[in-house]
């Protein structure tokens, strides 16, 4: 009997040894194939200090698309940090906010408000256990560590911490050995044919097909709160922008109304401003697919409306 305790404990030993060093090689791959998630970026950032952060889901990722950030440094002279994801709330962009400010500073905050991401626990709650970002997130104590306070106090499910400790989602990343970027990086130049039907998916993809629910929206106006609080009380200005959309697409977003005067409300009571952009450019072939702008919808936007309050 004590021989085949033994034989049990080598074999578990062994076993951790071998997923030790697969969940070693899975985390030096992540670094080499590493772009668009925020907390690579993070880790990987240039320099300590930016002149403006950029926070929000995804209509605020083509601004990083190429070499468009760079282009956008150059022109407006100021250094940018853009670590927006798609599909991400106010609470998981509260949560990438709090490691920012471990590690590195910013004098300013442009948050690109996306009225989808304040509708639904699916981008707040149930982002922090996507495997598409878990796989591509380098492991951290601090993150680790924070992500636990989440899990304890903002009903984020266990299963993304252990994940996160654990590596799985990096350990049976079947894209590993690809770039970690945005589908709609690869379409940046594109001019998308407009199509009613792609407007309805997209909408209820985004939205869902239910009405929207008036409680979810106060319970992620609430998280956007404390998040710019938290910027400023780190000394940092924000600002709050709505990017353009088509009118094809904006003439079908739901609670579009509320969502306005929620975040109208919040930011006039701590004067700040909110920028609503969403109906300047209108032309389709600014746009990649139903609502992101592609390059030349994006240096029109940068140039019309982004250049003068990045300089400001």
């Amino acid at each position: 009997m004590k021989s085949l305790w033994k034989s049990a404990l080598a074999f578990a030993v062994i076993g951790l040894l071998l997923y030790g060093a697969a969940d070693y090689g899975a985390e030096r791959l992540l670094y080499r194939e590493g772009h668009t998630n925020p907390f690579f970026k993070i880790e990987t950032a240039p320099e300590r200090s930016y002149d403006w952060l950029i926070l929000g889901a995804s209509h605020a990722m083509p601004l990083d698309f190429a070499d468009f950030n760079a282009w956008m440094e150059r022109e407006s002279g100021r250094r940018i940090l853009n670590l927006a994801a798609p599909g991400t709330g106010p609470l998981y962009m509260r949560f990438v906010l709090e490691t920012f400010l471990d590690r590195l500073h910013a004098g300013h905050l442009l948050y690109v408000a996306d009225s989808f991401s304040f509708m639904s626990r699916d981008w707040n709650e149930e982002r922090f256990a996507d495997a598409t970002l878990l796989r591509r997130t380098p492991f951290d104590w601090g993150v680790a560590v924070r992500l636990a306070g989440y899990v304890r106090s903002d009903d984020v499910s266990p299963k993304a911490l252990l994940d996160y400790a654990v590596g799985f989602s990096k350990l049976n990343n079947r894209e590993r050995f690809q770039r970690d970027a945005w589908e709609g990086e690869a379409q940046f130049d594109r001019v998308f044919r407009p199509s009613a039907s792609a407007d309805r998916k997209r909408i209820e993809y985004l939205y869902g097909t239910a009405a929207p629910d008036p409680a979810a929206l106060a319970r992620y106006v609430g998280e956007f709160t404390a998040l710019i609080d938290l910027a400023r009380r780190s000394g940092m200005r924000v600002v709050v922008v709505k990017t353009p959309v088509p009118p094809s697409f904006r003439g079908l977003m739901p609670g579009e109304g509320a969502f306005d005067q929620a975040l109208a409300r919040v930011l006039g009571e701590r004067q700040m401003p909110f920028l609503d952009f969403s109906a300047t450019l209108n032309d389709p072939s600014l746009y990649f697919d139903t609502d992101h702008l592609n390059r030349a919808g994006a240096t029109r936007f940068f140039t019309q409306s982004l250049k003068p309050i990045l300089q400001h």
